[in-house]
């Protein structure tokens, strides 16, 4: 299920791997300190993607979901989830984003 990277972040790894490479290691460090299980944070993830209203981490994080496991219905739920918190209208979008990647993805897997 790996999706290609976008080409535009594809050149500044290229351009900066030496940040790049400090970057992954963080988030490695950080997944690895004990609290959360990989499926909790997974959603936490994706949570503050949804509350920080940025369409390409919510598509990002939903892939990551998918890889991880988690069922459609869990993914839309933490969507859902934001409707009485960040309003309405911005829940409608963030679940369109939500709807935009798993769509493909189930397409994808028809072929």
């Amino acid at each position: 299920m790996k999706k290609q990277l976008p080409e535009f972040f594809q050149e500044v790894v290229r351009k900066y791997p030496k940040i790049a490479k400090s970057y992954e290691d963080l988030a490695k460090a950080i997944s690895e300190v004990k609290g959360l299980d990989e499926r909790s944070q997974r959603l936490v993830k994706l949570g503050i993607s949804i509350g920080a209203k940025t369409e390409g981490g919510v598509h990002s994080q939903v892939r990551k979901c998918r890889e991880a496991g988690i069922t459609d219905e869990a993914i839309y739920q933490a969507a859902l989830l934001g409707v009485t918190t960040i309003g309405w209208p911005q829940a409608m979008a963030t679940l369109s984003w939500v709807n935009d990647i798993l769509k493909k993805l189930k397409i994808r897997r028809r072929k």
